[in-house]
């Protein structure tokens, strides 16, 4: 009995139409749909920029089909890269930056890096080797 109950339904399920499977899309095969008028995107990016320190930079923003355009100048490194971040999180799809960092500011950088980090880390399994702490008593248990 169960096998002619499998054999009809099988027949009935080969006959029914089929949905095909939805397969999920490869990321970057289209960029994602902007959640805003590309107007308002560009108010809303302006306004990031206008509350934050990099207001002092002057970037202008342009946007076409939800990808913002930066350009402008800074004295600052670090300000073209949080240019791009506000823009993404105002909603942008993607950000076309063209913020030029001034030559002062890669100077400053790479004088940074020839002092070395600004301050020691100490890995785990190191000994401290401070001479604050040879001065402290030990605690006794």
């Amino acid at each position: 009995m169960t096998v002619v109950c499998a054999a009809v339904a099988a027949v009935a399920w080969a006959g029914s139409p089929q949905a095909t499977p939805v397969r999920p899309r490869p990321a970057g095969t289209q960029a994602a749909k902007p959640l805003l008028p590309d107007a308002k995107l560009e108010a809303a990016i302006r306004a990031k920029f206008a509350k934050s320190k990099i207001s002092a930079d002057h970037f202008t923003v342009h946007v076409q089909g939800g990808v913002a355009t930066i350009e402008g100048k800074t004295d600052v490194i670090q300000h073209k890269g949080t240019a791009t971040r506000m823009a993404k999180t105002a909603g942008a799809a993607a950000v076309n930056n063209h913020v030029q960092i001034s030559d002062t500011a890669k100077a400053k950088a790479a004088n940074n890096l020839e002092q070395g980090r600004r301050r020691v880390q100490v890995k785990r399994g190191d000994a401290r080797s401070d001479a604050r702490s040879a001065d402290l008593p030990r605690q006794v248990r």
